[in-house]
């Protein structure tokens, strides 16, 4: 069974003094920290991202739905009269209306 060696100080200073580390170590850094697209911005972005798909996908149901009323409206006087009772309380030249709102309870 191998074990992971520890790195000794020495070949830790000579991993420093190499350019090509320092520059690919600085580039990482300033990737990560710095930049205008660094990683918290990326997350930010993809979480916006997410939240705007839900969105589009709750609009898109209620597009659909508001659409097949529509369609239903417009084919059915029937199902247009109920819409204007229901929804907006209109009623004809000869009818009372009378609405009953549910009394809340505290506990």
């Amino acid at each position: 069974m191998k074990f992971i060696q520890p790195i000794s100080m020495k070949r830790l200073i000579d991993l420093f003094k190499n350019k090509f580390f320092l520059v690919t170590l600085a580039f990482f850094v300033w990737m990560t920290f710095f930049d205008r697209n660094d990683l918290f911005s990326q997350y930010e972005y993809r979480s916006q991202v997410h939240k705007l798909e839900k969105e589009r996908d709750f609009y898109k149901v209620q597009t659909d739905q508001v659409t097949k009323e529509l369609k239903e409206l417009t084919s059915n006087p029937q199902q247009l009269e109920k819409f204007a009772r229901e929804k907006y309380l209109m009623k004809k030249d000869n009818e009372d209306v009378y609405l009953i709102v549910p009394q809340k309870t505290d506990k």
